[in-house]
């Protein structure tokens, strides 16, 4: 009789083990705060906001001159923007075109700008067009290689307050093109509610160049993470006007088209007030 038990239980197949669940290292948890920020991308075709930018001067004052607000025409493929400043009258500024962009010589954006994207190497002048974001459907899955390294950074600490994640990191290389520093997170969903990144003040009067810290906070706009604030301060021992800079985005929206002639300066000419006068405002 058992003879009979000990075959039939070896003949018997055997249970399968479940594997467990690897560990969520601080580094896994790095990867996936990226991974839920790029799962938002690309961004909508087209975007509008307004920008408002206040800086004082050395004695405390406002600086007026630095201290402005634009309405912004962005298209996201390509970054090109068609912008007009914005005054208290029913007057509205001239027709520029812009490429928003961080760490440039130009204001900061869009709103939807790739927080995770690395600065550039060097200035580019507005005519330097970006690689687009991939779109498209995705191409049919085979398997799946789960990658648990960050190679841009490295986690140094991370912390709890209330829901929010804590993470502080540091650059593994190239610390003037990976410019995040602290990442603030929901708990649960990683969403990202805050950042502390560097970013660069350009003095066009003097073409000096001051390491500035930005913190940049986030909110939820149609599902997809929007920049509304940023405070700068400027480092390297400046001591000019600006010291501290504050830009707010507000009335983001995604339109479903633009005119194309928003994003080309050489129709500019032409649909302006003393034209055909259908500019934006």
């Amino acid at each position: 009789m058992f003879a009979l038990l000990l075959a039939s239980a070896l003949a018997s197949p055997a249970m399968p083990r479940p594997v467990p669940t690897p560990a969520l290292t601080p580094q896994r948890i790095l990867g996936l705060i990226r991974a839920k920020f790029r799962s938002h991308r690309p961004p909508p075709p087209y975007e509008t906001y307004v920008l408002t930018r206040k800086q004082n001067t050395t004695q405390g004052f406002p600086d007026y001159p630095a201290s402005y607000t634009y309405k912004y025409w962005c298209r996201t493929s390509d970054k090109a923007a068609l912008k007009r400043q914005v005054y208290r009258s029913i007057n509205r500024g001239t027709l520029e075109f812009e490429r928003p962009a961080f760490n440039e010589a130009i204001d900061p954006g869009p709103p939807t700008a790739d927080l995770f994207e690395p600065a550039p190497l060097r200035s580019r002048p507005v005519t330097f067009v970006p690689t687009p974001e991939p779109t498209g459907t995705a191409p049919p899955l085979i398997g799946v290689v789960r990658a648990v390294g960050e190679f841009d950074y490295r986690v140094v600490s991370m912390d709890t307050q209330g829901n929010t994640l804590h993470v502080h990191i540091e650059p593994t290389r190239d610390p003037d093109r990976n410019r995040l520093r602290d990442l603030y997170v929901d708990q649960k969903t990683y969403e990202l509610q805050k950042v502390v990144a560097t970013d660069k003040l350009f003095d066009l009067g003097s073409s000096a160049v001051y390491g500035t810290t930005f913190t940049i906070s986030l909110s939820m706009l149609d599902g997809r993470p929007v920049v509304t604030d940023i405070h700068g301060v400027v480092g390297d021992g400046y001591t000019g006007d600006g010291a501290t800079v504050d830009y707010t985005f507000r009335n983001i929206a995604f339109p479903a088209s633009l005119p194309a002639w928003y994003f080309n300066p050489r129709d500019y000419a032409e649909h302006d007030d003393a034209h055909l006068a259908d500019a934006p405002i």
